[in-house]
């Protein structure tokens, strides 16, 4: 059963609503371009990467009608099978070109399903963490700038409470509040996003398994800071690499 999370999201893209494409896009458009890079293995330049990942996300707007949840895929390789898919498709045009004839691309219907484009384990944990860092995103853009600022020190930065309280002019009982508010706002955000991109409850309750508690009755506040600081710095690395790609074309 889809969340009503993933039903509404998925109704935006039915609709065609750029915003919600958009999103696909921040969320993860990096972990395909870094895939698709990998799978061409230098046969396709910086360019083609890019073009290529944006025609996944759009090919996966267009294809959404045809998810059907009784057969399980997850939500991330229901991503990935589109991404080869679209990988071949431009592998095939090149053939075209040096033959003068190409074979008809391939329906969808398998691929879609997972059964030629398995995820590995580094794919699915590039997959959750970006989900944790679009959760942190709309936390960002919700929260009062002085109090992510002293998340943002605290957690992202690993700074103390002292150095944090004595950078931003305010008392460390602030820092500490303001830190306790805003971390009740990730573990809200974090719930939802993996919601919003699962397509099973075993997807959607990856959160949990990764020691990321959403519960704060049953949650270490100082493990969940760990956990998401580490996931962040990772991102920031992908996006680092995502950055120097884009500059050598």
């Amino acid at each position: 059963m889809l969340s009503d999370l993933t039903t509404g999201f998925i109704g935006r893209l039915r609709a065609r609503d750029p915003q919600a494409w958009f999103e696909l896009w921040e969320t993860f458009g990096p972990i395909l371009r870094s895939q698709l890079s990998k799978w061409g293995g230098g046969r396709i330049g910086v360019e083609t990467v890019q073009d290529l990942s944006q025609e996944t996300l759009t090919a996966l707007a267009d294809a959404i009608d045809r998810h059907d949840p009784e057969k399980g895929a997850r939500f991330s390789t229901w991503l990935l099978a589109i991404a080869k898919h679209t990988l071949y498709g431009e592998f095939d045009r090149r053939m075209a070109l040096k033959r003068g004839a190409g074979r008809a691309p391939a329906e969808y219907d398998d691929e879609l399903h997972g059964k030629e484009a398995a995820p590995d384990a580094p794919y699915e944990q590039a997959v959750f963490h970006a989900k944790v860092e679009a959760a942190l995103r709309m936390v960002e853009r919700e929260t009062e700038f002085m109090d992510f600022s002293v998340y943002r020190m605290r957690v992202l930065d690993g700074r103390n409470g002292r150095e944090v309280a004595e950078a931003l002019g305010i008392s460390e009982p602030t820092v500490s509040r303001r830190l306790h508010a805003v971390r009740g706002v990730v573990r809200v955000r974090v719930a939802e996003v993996m919601r919003k991109y699962s397509f099973s409850d075993e997807e959607a309750g990856e959160a949990e398994r990764n020691g990321l508690q959403t519960n704060p009755n049953k949650a270490d506040d100082a493990l969940f800071d760990e956990a998401v600081a580490e996931i962040y710095h990772r991102q920031q690395e992908l996006r680092a690499a995502d950055r120097a790609a884009a500059g050598r074309r």
